[in-house]
């Protein structure tokens, strides 16, 4: 029973009982993991994750890199993932990883702590105003008031419960602010009377709300709505296009298997972990002949967004189509070129089946393969009939691609070698066994998108703002979500913007390599049209670092291969390690140093024999 002890007595205990309640229903909502750093004002939440039998922490010292780690356990999970940070600049050093959120729609809940209303904008220590930080950025704010006895526990669960059943709807962040008031430690006090409003939720494992979203999957018969639109999806006699963005491997193979029915040409973007015939297309792209034989599709069909490829995105805009198709699971503008479009908000498996199902395309001459989204059975002339694989001579293109770059710019260890070859190693053992792939926001993704053909590989990228700041997080966050090795690509000035985030990884318990591309700053935008003296200055700014003593730092093995098979043999032992005489697992971090602006001239130097070569 609830005795009238003063109010500073019982604010530490009602402090943690709030806490506590809050962990709980985050729980019942599907949060398992909680990513903390450390702080005074946020102990409450910090103790109550801690305690809780179901939660699992994962700590940090750096904000910035531990919203970035959660965004990465986020992308590899798909599942709500929890933050707490204390007040001030702490909550400020979240933005990035919630911008990156925003766009690519990861689910994060952060619980910000703060200092008390009446401590804000009035000189009191370490008090920001925290509200509206975020800005548009997050798809809810709660902004909860001080714990007290005058506030139900009914309303923090039921507000709680109305929060995340609005991510579930939109993806993205929610922020939680949770003001304590001082005291933050010690004193106990009986709440039991304070909590009578909720016995029944206590006593069961579901939340305190019931909240269900009105999703109807595309793939429900009685949906007329999906045959009354788009019944006549035009497909047959068509010369159409399938683009695929940032997919999941087994939604892109799903989609080549689909393009393979209708005999149109698939270019799929590296973020997939895949490839098709039709590899190499930002470079062929840039010969006339190839440029006019794509420019030929009628119909193109994207499947995902945020493509790598900026010439694909320029050909994408500037093309007439009869038809556009765009296919992702998330809402809102995916296009940035403003086509008039047919949009479907669906998962891509269900598309898929909706399409075999013959919802989508009653005008077909031949039945297509009864409820299968991976049409794996189907008769050589079939689609022959529907798209008269009138894009195949294209492949011969890509094959000529393929053939100039093993000729000419594969001697030495570059960066193009390097991603011209990258996936050869990928699909050596050890490599073969499950293996993630970070690509992060430099020169490398683009050399991928142009030169690589990925094997089927898991990959995870940021490309939703495409920063180049907590990539190294990131990539950590992934792998503790994945649980299995790491093969992480980032440039240099990506990684000493990350540089603290290398502690993530001093003590692995899976096989983790990063390879770094040091070409000695921003070599992005060698490609640029300014003067070489603003180049430099202005845009490259050389730093002269190498990364050998920060990998002592943190305790990283280190290498810095001298050719191409050194750096493959490299990685190939870094990802199957042996553990040193104390039985621990070490990460690899490998050094690939090139000369500056050695990218740029021979990009300059391949793209200049493309546009002139007869590839077709």
């Amino acid at each position: 029973m609830m005795t009238n002890p003063s109010l500073s007595e019982i604010q530490a205990p009602l402090n943690r009982l709030w806490a506590r309640l809050i962990l709980e229903e985050l729980c019942r909502l599907g949060v398992r993991h909680v990513c903390v750093a450390p702080g005074s004002r946020s102990t409450p939440l910090i103790l109550a994750a801690e305690a809780h039998d179901n939660l699992t922490l994962h700590s940090h010292f750096d904000e910035r890199g531990l919203g970035f780690y959660a965004l990465g356990l986020a992308k590899s999970l798909s599942d709500p993932i929890a933050v707490i940070v204390t007040s001030g600049t702490a909550v400020a050093n979240l933005l990035p990883a919630v911008v990156e959120s925003g766009l690519t729609k990861e689910k994060l809940v952060l619980l910000t702590a703060d200092r008390p209303l009446e401590q804000i904008n009035c000189g009191a220590n370490q008090a920001i105003q925290q509200a509206g930080l975020f800005s548009s950025h997050v798809c809810h704010q709660l902004l909860l008031p001080s714990p007290s006895l005058t506030i139900t526990p009914q309303w923090l669960l039921s507000n709680i419960d109305q929060s995340l059943a609005l991510q579930q709807q939109t993806g993205g962040t929610v922020h939680i602010n949770c003001p304590y008031p001082e005291p933050l430690y010690g004193g106990e006090a009986d709440f039991s009377d304070y909590l009578t409003g909720i016995n029944s939720w206590q006593t069961s494992l579901q939340p305190y709300s019931s909240i269900h979203t009105s999703y109807i999957d595309a793939t429900d018969a009685t949906n007329d709505k999906y045959a009354d639109l788009y019944a006549d999806m035009p497909v047959v006699n068509k010369k159409g296009l399938i683009v695929v963005g940032a997919l999941s491997i087994a939604d892109m193979q799903a989609v080549k298997q689909w393009a393979t029915v209708l005999g149109w040409p698939v270019l799929i973007d590296p973020q997939s972990g895949g490839s098709s015939a039709w590899a190499h297309y930002d470079v062929w792209l840039q010969n006339p002949a190839c440029h006019d034989k794509l420019a030929e599709a009628e119909i193109l069909v994207q499947f995902g967004a945020r493509l790598v490829s900026k010439r694909l995105g320029q050909f994408i805009a500037r093309h007439d189509w009869q038809d556009y198709w765009l296919i992702a699971p998330q809402a809102g503008q995916l296009d940035p070129y403003h086509h008039r479009c047919k949009q479907f908000i669906s998962p891509i498996s269900s598309w898929l089946a909706l399409f075999a199902s013959g919802k989508l395309n009653t005008r077909l001459s031949l039945d297509l393969p009864s409820n299968s989204c991976e049409f794996a059975d189907v008769s050589p002339f079939v689609h022959a009939i529907y798209g008269y694989e009138w894009a195949e001579v294209l492949t011969c293109a890509s094959s000529k691609v393929r053939h100039l770059v093993e000729t000419n710019y594969i001697d030495n260890l570059t960066e193009i070698s390097f991603a011209a070859t990258l996936d050869t190693c990928l699909s050596m053992p050890p490599l073969t066994s499950a293996t993630s792939l970070f690509i992060g926001n430099s020169l490398t993704v683009r050399l991928l998108d142009m030169f690589a053909q990925l094997p089927n590989v898991p990959v995870f990228s940021n490309r939703g703002a495409s920063g180049i700041d907590g990539l190294l997080a990131t990539a950590a966050g992934v792998q503790q979500g994945q649980q299995q090795a790491m093969l992480c690509l980032l440039g240099d000035t990506s990684l000493l913007y990350d540089l603290n985030s290398l502690a993530l990884f001093a003590n692995p318990t899976l096989p983790s390599v990063i390879v770094v591309m040091n070409n000695d700053g921003g070599a992005i935008f060698d490609m640029l049209p300014v003067a070489q003296q603003q180049k430099e200055q202005l845009y490259r700014m050389p730093h002269g670092f190498n990364f050998k003593h920060a990998a002592a730092m943190f305790d990283l093995d280190y290498i810095q291969p001298l050719t191409l098979a050194d750096a493959f043999s490299a990685i190939a032992h870094g990802l199957n390690p042996m553990r040193d005489v104390t039985g621990k697992m070490r990460t690899l971090l490998v050094e690939i140093v090139t000369p500056a602006g050695a990218a740029a001239q021979q990009l300059k130097q391949l793209f200049n024999e493309v546009k002139h070569a007869q590839f077709i």
